[in-house]
Formats: C-alpha cells, sequence, structure tokens
C-alpha cells in the first residue's frame, strides 16, 4: 500500500497509531515569526507550541516560519506542500518509536529574495515575539538578519504597533543579551532615536534550549514511510529528551509556556553553563578523537567504555567546578544522562554534525572552562587535549591518510594553522580564536603534550591515557 502524502486534507486517513493535531489550525493567528525553520526549531519550539495547542492554551500562538537565506527555499517548499505540517518522531533507545504530526507551524514567508513580505509580518501588530535559530555563529553585526530586524521594528515603532520580543533559541551564552547587543548597534548605525526606542520597547530574554535533533537524511523520510505510512517530504527525528528553560521577560504577553513543561525562570544562567559546558563541550570532547578513531556515529563512539570515562572524567573533573548551583537539578544524575543520550542506537547522530562549525563552538563552550579552571588552579588537561584533537582533526587527513572534509566558515585558516603546528607547535592557538591563552604555559605545556601523543600514538592511545588518568604512552 502506498504511503499517504501529508497535508491536512489527510491528517485523518493516516495510520490510528500516529498522533495528529487535534485542534483547528485555522484557528490561532501567527503571534510568533520563527527565523530559521530548521530541524532543531520543528523538535523544539514547534512542538511546545504544538503542545499548547493541542492543550487549548495556544489562541493566537501559532508560528510563521521564516526562511532568510537561499537554501531556506528546500524548506518551504516542502512544508509548502503539505500545508507546513510535518512528523515528528521520538526515538527511544530500546527501539520505540514515537510519531506526532505538528501543526503549530500555520505559515512560511521566504525573504531570501523578497524580504518584503517578511517585514510586513514582523511589523504587524498581531506578532508578539520573534525568535530565531541562526546557528551559535550568527550574532555578528554582519548578519542581515538583524538588519532586517532593525527595519521591521522602525516600521513597528513608525506605525505605533508598540514592542515585541526577540527571542533566541540558539545554544549561544546569553543568548538574549548577545542578540539584544547585535540588534542594538545595528539599530544606532541608522537611528539613534529607533535604537533608544529598541531599548526600551523590546525585550530579549535569554533561554536555554536542549534536544538532541540530527539532520533530515533521505533513510529518515523512507523510514517514516515504511513505518508509518506517511509520505513526509521533511519529517524530523530526535531524542525523547527535552528541556527549554527560559527567562520570563516578555514586552507583549507571552504564552503560557509553563502549561507546555517550559521552564520559565528569572535567572536562565546557571541551567545555561550547565548545559554549555557539560552537553554541548562534552561533544567536542568527544567527535575530533572519535572521527579520528574512524567512528562515523556518535552512539557508537557513545557507547566506547574508554570514550565514556574519559567524557566522565572531564565533566566530572574539569567542567562542574566551574558550575554555580543549577536550583532543581542534580548534576551527577544530569551527567549521566547525557551519556545515555549521547549513546541512545535509535538516534543515529553524526560525528560530521558534531564536528562542523568547531571555529564558532569550541571559544564559547569549552575555552571558557579552560580559562576559569587556569585562574582557580583546577584541571585543564583533558580540556587542553580536546583542543589538541580539534588541531590533529583540522589538519584535514585521518590517521589513514583519507581526507576529512572540514566543515567551518575558517576552515582553509584552521587547516592551514594546524598543518604548521607541526614545526610550529602553537601556531594553531591565534588569538582571534583563543584570545591570549597561546601565553599561558599552563596550557600550553598540557596542550603541545596532548598534541604529541596523538600524532605520536594515535587519538586512541591518546584517549585511553586521559581516561585513566595516566601518562601519555612514551
Amino acid at each position: 500500500m502506498s504511503p499517504t502524502a501529508l497535508s491536512a486534507a489527510t491528517l485523518h486517513d493516516l495510520d490510528e497509531r500516529i498522533a495528529v493535531p487535534g485542534y483547528d489550525r485555522a484557528g490561532p493567528a501567527a503571534g510568533v515569526v520563527h527565523i530559521g525553520v530548521g530541524g532543531f526549531h520543528r523538535a523544539h519550539q514547534a512542538m511546545y507550541h504544538d503542545r499548547l495547542l493541542e492543550l487549548g492554551h495556544g489562541d493566537g500562538w501559532g508560528i510563521c516560519g521564516a526562511g532568510v537565506l537561499d537554501s531556506d527555499a528546500a524548506v518551504a517548499e516542502a512544508l509548502g506542500a503539505q500545508d507546513h505540517l510535518y512528523t515528528l518522531v521520538l526515538k527511544h533507545a530500546d527501539g520505540t518509536y514515537e510519531p506526532r504530526v505538528i501543526g503549530s507551524i500555520v505559515d512560511f514567508v521566504l525573504a531570501a529574495q523578497d524580504r518584503e513580505p517578511l517585514l510586513e509580518r514582523i511589523a504587524a501588530p498581531v506578532t508578539r515575539i520573534v525568535s530565531m535559530t541562526v546557528t551559535e555563529g550568527g550574532y555578528t553585526e554582519d548578519n542581515a538578519t538583524f538588519d532586517l530586524l532593525v527595519e521591521a521594528l522602525g516600521r513597528r515603532r513608525d506605525a505605533g504597533a508598540g514592542g515585541l520580543t526577540v527571542m533566541s533559541c540558539d545554544n549561544l551564552p546569553h543568548n538574549g543579551e548577545r542578540a539584544q547587543e547585535v540588534l542594538l548597534a545595528r539599530a544606532r548605525a541608522v537611528d539613534a532615536g529607533l535604537a533608544d526606542w529598541i531599548a526600551s520597547e523590546v525585550t530579549f530574554p535569554s533561554s536555554m534550549v536542549d534536544r538532541i535533533t540530527p539532520g533530515t537524511t533521505d533513510d529518515d523520510r523512507r523510514e517514516v514511510a515504511e513505518r508509518f505510512g506517511i509520505e513526509d517530504r521533511w519529517p524530523v527525528v530526535c531524542e525523547p529528551f527535552v528541556q527549554w528553560v527560559l527567562e520570563d521577560a516578555f514586552a507583549a504577553g507571552r504564552p503560557p509556556y509553563e502549561e507546555a513543561g517550559v521552564q520559565m525562570v528569572g535567572d536562565v544562567g546557571p541551567y545555561e553553563l550547565m548545559k554549555l559546558r557539560l552537553l554541548n563541550a562534552s561533544h567536542q570532547g568527544l567527535c575530533y578523537f572519535a572521527r579520528l578513531c574512524g567512528y562515523e556515529l556518535v552512539h557508537e563512539a557513545a557507547g566506547d567504555r574508554t570514550f565514556r570515562a574519559f567524557l566522565h572524567g572531564y565533566m566530572d573533573e574539569e567542567a562542574t567546578p566551574t558550575l554555580p548551583p543549577v536550583p532543581g537539578v542534580d548534576l551527577d544524575d544530569y551527567k549521566h544522562t547525557l551519556l545515555e543520550r549521547f549513546a541512545n542506537p535509535e538516534i543515529r547522530d553524526t560525528i560530521p554534525r558534531l564536528c562542523a562549525d568547531s571555529s564558532d563552538r569550541i571559544p564559547r563552550w569549552l575555552l571558557p572552562v579552560v580559562r576559569h579552571n587556569l585562574e582557580s588552579g583546577g584541571e585543564i588537561r583533558r580540556s587542553a587535549a580536546i583542543v589538541a584533537s580539534w588541531t590533529r582533526y583540522a589538519e584535514g587527513v585521518d590517521e589513514d591518510g583519507e581526507p576529512i572534509e572540514v566543515v567551518d566558515r575558517l576552515a582553509p585558516e584552521l587547516t592551514e594553522r594546524a598543518r604548521r603546528s607541526r614545526e610550529e607547535p602553537l601556531a594553531f592557538l591565534a588569538e582571534d580564536l583563543f584570545g591570549d591563552l597561546a601565553a599561558d604555559e599552563r596550557f600550553t605545556d598540557a596542550y603541545t603534550e596532548a598534541l604529541e601523543s596523538v600524532r605520536r600514538c594515535g587519538a586512541r592511545a591518546t584517549v585511553e591515557a586521559l581516561a585513566a588518568d595516566v601518562p601519555f604512552p612514551a
């Protein structure tokens, strides 16, 4: 039997195992405009809004997706062809699959070629939140997204539509503060009065977001079709675990997020640091060594006892001492859960995905741990070794001489620095990424020792020594 093409008209033709929206999708106005409708947004924020709508608490809080890149055209086309519906599949470690069709995205605006429709959407009084997932490296003054927001907010001011909330959902420390800083800088360059209006009328709550969500593959599409009988152009698969900690600072009202399981708090900081330094930095601790050892899938490396022991050591001895108390969280339990999540064999997350965009990730997730421990006299051996593994990976060749594709905005520079470091040991520790760390002898000693071990003895032998907390092999 052929799979059923997903659309509003076919929802009730689907297998009864598939949970579908029970609410009227024509009812909720799109009070949220979300920029960057990738897999993570659809596994996370859009899922929470779907919960609210299903509970009857989402009136006025549908989502209008927005794409600002040329590559977003494929997402717009796929979602548009199926009335912006998509299948979200939670993959449990025991092999259980939990599907649901998500209906909270009710419209989509593609602004890559024509910004006017998106400017009108953001300026419209019905829009009360603009949220975004623009990647960790997207919070810069040269990102056209912020120029677009400045123009749209100027229209709101001129029309007397009032302020709104700009809500970041990226893995970035103090993401709300950073979004505010960049947006105000762009506004001041255009109109100082507008910058003052934004500072007064627009809020920028910080958030901590968490759900491991691999990129959608053709295998995922086939599996959704074969297992559930749904022809879905862009399904999303993810782990069951989900967390969203959100600062309660909204300029124009908000959905009752707490009804959907969001943790509304006054200070996101402790949760943010916990996640970035334990989960995100541990992903970086795993990925370069794992790639050099020949692993392609995260769960395979995370299931390796040596890698698990190494990550345990990093989390316990180096990351945890840098964290403030986290209200309501047992850190030992959290760390155990992280390793179990990494090892979920159903997710099939890839090592290359974790290795991508390292120049945006390592400085924000790992280096703060290094600096804190240098200042406090704490342990840095494992953190320095993670940087060394990145250096060896960035050479672009694995231990068998096969090429590695380095996916990074600075890929050519990183590869040149990494290769040059064979003659100049500190060449990779350039100031643009590492600040003054190259001048800290305790860090550079640990880094060069680990890098020499990786090159002389290989990645596995180096991880084994780190896991056992013994000297590197001679």
